[in-house]
């Protein structure tokens, strides 16, 4: 056995064992994990069967990971991504109007492209086009409308007639088990421990059934694959003017999310070689498939995770440990009729008991405080941004704000797109511009006077 994995992974040169690669392949894992949970709570409020979503998670995730494995060595994992999914649910389907067999036609599409660069090794051209600070921007903005989608969902922040939101009642029970929840993941991630998020969604859960929030009754779950293979290319067409700009949103933000984490892990673990990434290209051909086959499933966006970082910390060096995370998406999936309970609409009821009936809004407690603690760990990029540069900053800032209080993804990259050039242009720094933003500027133009 020893033999076969050295030979495969090459575990003697990358001066690694078994054991520590099992280890890191785990620890990766369960770090990670809060994605079972987090995407179907998600991708449900577009229409999709909740068990169906989490299959497609944990079978695309594992996919996903064993390519990784053979196309690259690098014990790099992943899953459905954090933005990606709220992009595709309030974005494309709640806000475009696409139907969720349309929108995994998008992801998939994506995907294609990102194959079709990683093949031809035009990705580094890519990236260049846009400027870091929407690069910086763009995760940041995402994280703020998670915490944002999370603070609702935990009661904290709750519809008002007057202010359009405002603070929730404190003395309920879910605005209180999430400040709990919070205050142990918060805990637990202080002291490095391993799936603080994981611990903090079940800590919650568990509450919930003793509370009676979440009904403690057989979990009714079958084995769904009702999204599974349900693309829906022909609306497409007839939709091609906001079809073509989703397209390449998504793919802009799978690639700049794989750069950034490709990136940051491999620094972490040393990988990277006079400032470059060897085996790069595998590496991005594994994250291009694994949308595409995430799509064919029923799930957004699949790319590479951060949280990779957490195995590499503890030993990981192969792509065995990307192995060993895959196997443990697979080994979930028995597990699955349990932890369906985790996808609990708390929603009307909670309105209804604090005197506002008639309000039919989603709510899934048992992951609001993941969400809220997951857009904290996203803002992380905004130190990146030059603010004391106003043409830079300054459509960061426009970028991030349209973002999260118009829970449009899509608009919040477009403001930030015509702003940073229109700034760049006021204040004459047009030269920094990269040609391709002016293109890329004019078409979001047109759309907004087109086709709003």
């Amino acid at each position: 056995m020893y033999f076969l994995l050295n030979q495969v992974f090459h575990l003697e040169k990358e001066e690694t064992t078994i054991k520590r690669e099992v280890i890191g392949g785990i620890t990766t894992f369960c770090t990670m994990s809060y994605i079972i949970f987090v995407q179907p709570a998600i991708l449900s409020i577009a229409g999709m069967d909740y068990n169906s979503v989490i299959l497609a998670t944990c079978i695309s995730s594992a996919i996903a990971c064993f390519l990784m494995a053979f196309l690259s060595n690098y014990p790099f994992a992943l899953a459905p991504g954090m933005g990606e999914n709220f992009l595709f649910t309030f974005t494309l389907c709640l806000g475009m109007g696409f139907s969720w067999q349309s929108s995994l036609a998008i992801v998939f599409l994506s995907g294609l492209l990102f194959v079709f660069l990683s093949l031809f090794k035009t990705r580094e051209r890519i990236i260049d086009v846009f400027p870091d600070c929407l690069k910086n921007a763009i995760p940041s903005g995402i994280g703020l409308l998670i915490t944002f989608v999370g603070l609702q969902w935990a009661g904290l922040i709750i519809v008002n007639q007057g202010t359009m939101v405002s603070i929730g009642n404190l003395t309920k029970a879910i605005p209180l088990v999430t400040i709990f929840s919070l205050f142990i993941i918060l805990f637990l991630q202080n002291i490095k421990f391993t799936g603080a998020i994981l611990v903090g969604i079940f800590f919650s859960a568990i509450t919930y059934l003793l509370l009676g929030v979440i009904p403690l009754t057989k979990p009714e779950f079958s084995y769904s694959f009702s999204t599974f293979f349900k693309l829906d290319f022909y609306v497409l067409v007839e939709k091609w003017h906001d079809a073509i700009p989703a397209i390449l949103i998504f793919f802009f933000l799978d690639l700049f999310d794989t750069v950034g984490t490709l990136v940051g892990v491999s620094n972490t673990a040393g990988f990277m070689k006079e400032g470059k990434l060897p085996r790069a290209g595998g590496a991005f051909l594994s994250d291009a498939l694994g949308t595409c086959i995430g799509a064919l499933c029923g799930t957004s966006t699949v790319t590479s995770y951060v949280e990779s970082a957490s195995g590499v910390v503890v030993g990981a060096r192969t792509g065995l440990a990307s192995v060993i995370t895959g196997i443990c998406f697979i080994l979930t999936i028995p597990l699955v009729p349990v932890l369906s309970i985790l996808g609990y609409n708390a929603g009307p009821d909670y309105y209804t008991e604090i005197g506002m009936r008639g309000v039919n809004f989603s709510m899934y407690p048992a992951v609001a405080p993941a969400l809220i603690v997951i857009g904290f760990l996203m803002m992380g990029s905004v130190k990146r941004i030059l603010w004391e540069d106003i043409s830079d900053g300054f459509p960061a800032f426009l970028t991030i704000i349209f973002m999260a209080f118009g829970y449009g993804i899509t608009e919040g990259i477009s403001i930030g797109c015509i702003s940073y050039v229109v700034t760049k242009c006021l204040v004459g720094k047009y030269r920094e511009v990269n040609k391709w933003m002016y293109f890329i500027t004019l078409a979001f133009l047109l759309r907004y006077i087109f086709l709003k």
